[in-house]
């Protein structure tokens, strides 16, 4: 069997978005995978959920996403950046059963996404972020052909927060559309003399921002707008239901949040997540139903210490009765059923892995526990397949990675559960390849330790970080992870433990599991490492500040002064307001003290930083200061930055980048190492031992 390496990253394909045809038959979904050191390809599969036959959807051009059916089952709405110059979603219709080849309906200059079809398959709803004078020269309905646009210059802010991702917003704002999709609707021959515009409705207007769009009846459509004095710094949103016959909206209630998902029925029933507005990073969210009918809202998770995870948006079954919904359970996802009048308190109908998709639709049976489920889910022993659910069995659909699993060596991580300063944290162990599995000492093992971002976010053995994982241990290193406190998936107590104090709560978690591991034969003390990314940065820095225990560090995409992060980030500022109850005008010298940077000079460990020049969550300015801070101190410390790319460089970046960010790491720790003969990395040349060094050599910028 082959070890695990960090190039295998181009091999590994993974699912996302899955989606039942009606009846509960087919399943749609997203298959994603690296075309080559700079670009994906993703595109949609049907499988059948009877005989597990599986085949692809859409041509491999562009990148697919959202995929939708149609009421009826006879068509599939997706959308796709195929035939573009950029990476513009536009919106496609495809019909099922061999009818013909995909129309794309929509040409639009903001790009289309959050797509839904409406009750009677005549619309789709979705949202179109644009400018006003986009609007008002109708490049939101069609993109005239010899439109050409400009980066501008220079760039005039007058917001709060004016950029996300790794992009300025320039002025635009997202407004909720719909698109007829009957079968002459499509975008003309762009050859034509004069390419017609697609029967594009625009149902929102104003300096605010307006998503999730969401279909009652079929002339009835919900969405939210931000509202507030400033809706940039604000956490009030309002859910508006649109009278789309009389062109008449209206704000039927109002939620608070980082943002809100909403699933509408077409008696008036509206679930939305809510979030408290009283410190809301270190809250909960939780799960309400609006009945419009009496004007009454339902809480339904109130009762249920978790808090509603990203995975997949609420949903109402087939009845419109039941509400579904995904929270981050101890380690894995869950996913629950309730009634939509908070009558009963939710109850689990499953829970695995890590999922990054979910869809439910009719079962055999009446009963909530009987629906039909769809989820894209990974486990340790696989980065992600798509399975099937019917009250009763488990079904696999997919092995996208069949013939790279048979041919490589995957470890199963052992469960840990340790004592901490404050009771019981959750964590894994990985152990390589090498380990035999007796422990007697006679071949030990360096230790690497990995700390999660979030900093309220909940590590599995599987997800995004599986691949990684693998990689570390085939280096040869026994790999340790977390949930300390701080995380979500174990309640809220747990959740708010590090309500102003990140650092030292945080680090007596991390460190009681650390020594826990340490302490086994087969782990060589002398020889530990720490990394990890975003909060996992700031983790890191704060930890070889406050201790010398690890021989190297690598600390990522991290956050190192909190009040130059409260300045520069885009909306998570809110993390400093919230989980720090402060702001640095009022607190200037004690949030100083809670940043890695105050404890820089004392740091001895050789530190290697990591980031992305496009990251606008936290954004290059605080590393470059912690930066500078350790080399003024003479310790061994490099800079990595990786060009086009944002905070999610781990998870969606280049795959070349990714690839290169994970052998930096290894490489890093591998020179510290007395297991591993190599020479520090500052002593080699800059990319040696890189896959793609030797090739380009100054794709990521080293400082």
């Amino acid at each position: 069997m082959q070890p695990i390496e960090a190039s295998d990253f181009h091999d590994i394909a993974k699912p996302a978005d899955p989606r039942l045809s009606p009846g509960g038959g087919r399943v749609a979904f997203v298959r994603k995978q690296p075309e080559d050191d700079e670009s994906y390809t993703a595109t949609i599969h049907v499988v059948d959920v009877e005989s597990g036959d599986r085949r692809r959807f859409t041509v491999e051009e562009g990148v697919d996403a959202e995929p939708r059916w149609s009421p009826s089952g006879d068509r599939l709405a997706f959308t796709s950046t195929r035939g573009a110059d950029d990476d513009r979603q536009q919106l496609w219709v495809l019909p099922v059963d061999g009818g013909g080849e995909a129309r794309q309906v929509t040409d639009l200059v903001g790009g289309v996404s959050g797509i839904a079809w409406a009750p009677d398959g005549e619309r789709i709803a979705f949202v179109q972020s644009v400018t006003a004078e986009d609007r008002e020269e109708e490049r939101d309905r069609s993109v005239p052909e010899d439109y050409d646009p400009e980066d501008p210059d220079p760039r005039v802010i007058d917001r709060t927060v004016y950029r996300s991702g790794e992009q300025y917003f320039d002025g635009a704002r997202s407004h909720v559309y719909t698109v007829a999709v009957d079968e002459d609707s499509a975008v003309a021959d762009p050859d034509a003399d004069e390419p017609a515009a697609a029967d594009v409705t625009r149902w929102t207007d104003g300096d605010a921002d307006f998503g999730a769009p969401a279909w009652g009846d079929a002339d009835t459509l919900y969405y939210t707008e931000e509202v507030g004095d400033d809706p940039d710094d604000s956490y009030e949103i309002a859910i508006c239901a649109h009278d789309l016959a009389a062109d008449d909206a209206e704000r039927v209630h109002t939620t608070y949040g980082w943002g809100s998902s909403l699933a509408a029925t077409a008696d008036g029933k509206v679930a939305f997540t809510h979030t408290e507005p009283d410190q809301p990073s270190i809250q909960q969210t939780d799960l309400h139903v609006l009945h419009r009918e009496d004007d009454t809202v339902a809480e339904i998770t109130a009762d249920l210490d978790r808090t509603l995870g990203h995975e997949a948006a609420p949903q109402w079954g087939p009845a419109d009765e039941t509400v579904y919904f995904t929270t981050p359970d101890e380690g894995q996802t869950a996913l629950w059923h309730a009634p939509g009048d908070g009558s009963d308190d939710p109850e689990r109908l499953l829970r695995r892995g890590a999922v990054s998709g979910g869809d439910v639709a009719d079962g055999d049976g009446a009963g909530p526990e009987e629906v039909s489920v769809a989820v894209a889910l990974s486990e340790w022993d696989h980065p992600g397949d798509v399975f099937h659910f019917d009250g009763d069995e488990f079904t696999r659909l997919t092995e996208l990675n069949a013939d790279y699993l048979a041919e490589r060596a995957v470890g199963e991580p052992e469960e840990l559960h340790f004592e901490s300063e404050q009771g019981e944290v959750h964590g894994w162990v990985l152990t390589p390849p090498a380990f035999d599995g007796d422990g007697d000492g006679d071949d030990q093992f360096p230790l690497a330790v990995e700390i999660h971002g979030g900093p309220h976010a909940m590590w599995t053995t599987a997800g995004t970080m599986w691949h990684e994982f693998q990689t570390l241990a085939a280096c040869g290193y026994v790999v340790f992870w977390s949930n300390p406190r701080g995380s979500t998936g174990y309640g809220e107590e747990y959740m708010q433990a590090i309500e102003r104090d990140w650092g030292e709560v945080t680090l007596t978690d991390v460190m009681a599991g650390v020594e826990l591991v340490a302490d086994r034969d087969y782990v060589d003390e002398g020889n530990t490492f720490v990394t990890g990314g975003s909060f996992g940065g700031y983790m890191t820095a704060w930890t070889v500040g406050q201790t010398d225990y690890f021989d190297g560090a690598v600390s990522q995409r991290g956050v190192y002064d909190l009040t130059g992060f409260y300045g520069s980030t885009d909306g998570a500022y809110k993390l400093v307001e919230g989980d720090f109850d402060t702001t640095p005008w009022e607190e200037p010298e004690w949030l100083w003290e809670q940043s890695p940077t105050a404890h820089a000079e004392h740091v001895d460990t050789p530190t290697l930083l990591i980031h992305s020049d496009d990251d606008y969550r936290t954004p290059a300015c605080t590393a470059e200061l912690y930066h500078r801070i350790l080399r003024k101190h003479d310790v061994d410390t490099r800079f990595v930055r990786y060009p086009r790319e944002g905070h999610e460089l781990s998870r969606s970046g280049e795959p070349g980048h990714i690839v290169d960010r994970i052998e930096r790491i290894a490489r890093w720790f591998d020179g510290y190492s007395e297991h591993h003969d190599a020479p520090v990395a500052l002593e080699r040349p800059e990319n040696e031992g890189l896959s793609a060094g030797d090739e380009d050599g100054d794709d990521a910028d080293e400082e």
